[in-house]
């Protein structure tokens, strides 16, 4: 063990994976954690399901076991937030009054829930967002020993159906309000709105569009009232209406930020000592030539790896292939690829018992991105065709009577 310290703030999957990525690659100095949620490190994408929908809680999903980091003499600091940093003097002060120094820091410091300016909403009580296990047991909790409460979910995104379903499944009334005029707008194509609003219908999920919530009153329980004049009951409100970055610290920091934190290639920060990873990065995909900010497990493990590797010396670049993933009742959704952009989209329905199909989405003839509903081939094949930048044969990929295979596809 040398004398050189590496701090990393934000102990999830970004974080906690960098640690052990830094051991692996050789680092000899201390590893230093700092994350303001108390429990131990835990997998953040069951929280929208089963963490709401069983009793297991984040101590049967943990990231890495006590143990694990005391193997790798990682130094886990819990319930402490990072309040400020000194890159001139590479210190940083804590919010129990101390002060730490790095010789390179890590930033993993991730996203908080967007509240929306709601009148009345400070006044509101069982009112949640979903980001940590605490927003989990709070919701379990305002639910009781009888789940079928009235709850109201306002935003229509991938984490709000989510939400939808698992409480669906407890028995509670379920009812999502969208602004926008269908669900998924800003992420999807109308038909995989079509799809998902559907799907909730048929399990009893009420979704209704168009609705701009306005006010809370709290007089009796809650009620939600929409610039429409529209009003509804609910016990229980759960907010999922997008996120903001935690860049606050990083911009007090002096360090450059655009929609994120920007990083280089490496997960570099615009200071040489300091690196950024996961959802708070702003950084460049070399396979679409822009600069996006992406909010998924993977890019947080890939770009943790990259930084970990960067800084014992390693030459590396980050440039994966973006992939995320949705599950709803018995639906998996799977997607590959950024297809902001497209022009033109090809959807193959696959005759099976549930429902199987994909989307495709092409500039040109260039594949993009492929959205697979139920379709771990789709889903695999449109992966391999975005990272080799194969062309695709449009009428056999359309054409159901010829089968899903390379062969078939390709030009």
């Amino acid at each position: 063990m040398t004398d050189t310290v590496c701090v990393i703030i934000g102990a999830s999957h970004a974080g906690v994976n960098c640690a052990f990525a830094l051991r692996k690659e050789g680092w000899q100095g201390q590893i230093i954690l700092y994350d303001a949620d108390p429990e131990l490190p835990y997998h953040r994408p069951p929280l929208s399901k089963t963490y709401l929908t069983n009793t297991e809680g984040a101590q049967k999903n943990l990231l890495k076991s006590e143990e694990s980091y005391e193997r790798s003499e990682i130094q886990l600091n819990l319930g402490i937030e990072v309040t400020s940093i000194d890159s001139g003097e590479r210190k940083i002060a804590l919010s129990d009054g101390k002060v730490q120094a790095y010789d390179k820091l890590i930033l993993a410091t991730g996203a908080r829930p967007l509240i929306p300016p709601i009148t009345g909403l400070d006044n509101a009580k069982n009112i949640f967002p979903l980001r940590t296990m605490a927003d989990v047991e709070g919701i379990r909790k305002a639910l009781g020993e009888s789940p079928k409460k009235n709850v109201v979910i306002i935003g229509g995104g991938y984490i709000g159906l989510e939400i939808a379903a698992s409480l669906n499944k407890l028995g509670a009334t379920v009812t999502v309000l969208e602004r926008e005029e269908r669900i998924l707008a800003r992420v999807t194509v109308s038909e995989m709105s079509e799809f998902f609003h559907s799907l909730h219908q048929k399990k009893g999920v009420d979704i209704l569009t168009k609705k701009n919530v306005t006010a809370v009153e709290t007089n009796t329980g809650h009620t939600i009232i929409c610039d429409d004049g529209s009003a509804y009951f609910a016990d229980i409100i759960i907010i999922g209406v997008g996120i903001r970055v935690n860049t606050e610290i990083a911009e007090k920091a002096g360090l450059v930020t655009e929609n994120g934190i920007k990083v280089d290639a490496m997960a570099k920060t615009s200071n040489e000592d300091i690196y950024a990873i996961g959802d708070c990065t702003f950084h460049h995909n070399p396979h679409y030539d822009r600069f996006v900010r992406l909010e998924s497990v993977q890019n947080a493990v890939d770009q943790a790896k990259v930084a970990a590797a960067a800084i014992c010396g390693k030459e590396v670049i980050y440039d994966s292939i973006p992939w995320f993933w949705s599950d709803q009742y018995d639906v998996k959704l799977q997607i590959v690829g950024l297809s902001e952009g497209h022009d033109n989209s090809i959807i193959r329905k696959e005759e099976k018992e549930q429902p199987c199909f994909s989307i495709w989405y092409f500039s040109g003839d260039r594949l993009l991105s492929v959205d697979a509903i139920n379709s771990a081939k789709a889903f695999v094949l449109g992966t391999k065709f975005i990272k080799t930048g194969q062309l695709i044969n449009k009428s056999n990929l359309a054409d159901t009577s010829v089968e899903l295979k390379p062969a078939h596809l390709m030009i």
